[in-house]
């Protein structure tokens, strides 16, 4: 991945290029709430807004999006496929429930959302259909973990371009890394602030006074320089541009290992081996 700015890209596997920078709106309330964040960040200069069905919030990203001097054709727009709604004709028909609602005719990406047991590789199947008629211009998982990828791949057509999933120093999961560069698929961050949790780490507060940055500056250079994706979630105008302004330093390799070695294996969310929704 080569760092330049805000409006940097990383060439998926089938040549489309995905902004490595975005704004999360997990958990941004449907109508004002989300279309301020989402304008606030393509003010900004993000061209890369991160959604989902089950967010519930993709009215509003679209509205945000279609209202914006920017255009549709400048914006990445990622949506998934909830777990209800697996199986071959049931994504099919939630991917047309999705187009509606963010009004729009094509999608950037689409994900599987989760790995659900007996249902993501028909899930994937209608996923590789939307890709062949050109409503979507990449497809990919999320939530997927080596083995997940280990069985996808048996079966699918096309090499998923994309598998977003949690990351962050505290989970930092080296050999899915490792699983999904060797197989030309793009990993992207989610929760890369660790909900928050990441301003309570000591040896990110040493960071960022090293560096005159904040710890969210340091913890979104670290993904970049990890060759990550990253879509931070916030919905502060403040902060979004904050979040943005990580061109103008780099972290040193030994400063990459340090946070790599904050590695704790845990997670802020649900493990994709054990959940229940």
């Amino acid at each position: 991945m080569k760092i330049t700015d805000l409006n940097g890209t990383v060439r998926l596997n089938n040549g489309v290029e995905m902004p490595y920078m975005g704004l999360g709106v997990f958990k941004s309330n449907e109508g004002n709430e989300v279309i301020n964040a989402v304008t606030y960040a393509l003010n900004a200069g993000y061209r890369h807004i991160d959604t989902a069905a089950v967010y519930q919030n993709e009215k509003g990203v679209g509205i945000a999006v279609n209202n914006h001097p920017a255009g549709r054709k400048n914006v990445f727009i990622t949506s998934k496929v909830w777990n209800s709604d697996q199986g071959y004709d049931s994504t099919i028909r939630a991917f047309d429930r999705s187009l509606d609602l963010l009004n729009t005719n094509y999608l950037d990406l689409y994900l599987v959302h989760w790995p659900v047991k007996g249902k993501y590789k028909e899930t994937y199947r209608a996923l590789e259909t939307l890709y062949n008629e050109g409503r979507v211009k990449a497809i990919g998982v999320s939530n997927f973990l080596v083995h997940h990828l280990d069985d996808l791949l048996q079966s699918a057509k096309i090499v998923p371009m994309v598998n977003q999933f949690e990351f962050h120093p505290y989970l930092v999961q080296p050999d899915l890394l490792a699983m999904c560069f060797n197989n030309g698929i793009q990993p992207e961050a989610w929760s890369p602030l660790m909900q928050g949790r990441i301003f309570n780490v000591k040896e990110m507060h040493a960071l960022a006074n090293k560096y005159n940055k904040t710890i969210a500056q340091i913890t979104l250079r670290w993904d970049i320089q990890k060759g990550v994706i990253t879509i931070p979630k916030s919905i502060n105008q403040q902060r979004i541009i904050l979040n943005a302004d990580i061109f103008d330093f780099e972290l040193s390799d030994e400063d990459m290992l340090l946070i790599d070695h904050l590695d704790m294996h845990t997670r802020v969310g649900a493990d994709p081996d054990n959940f229940n929704f």
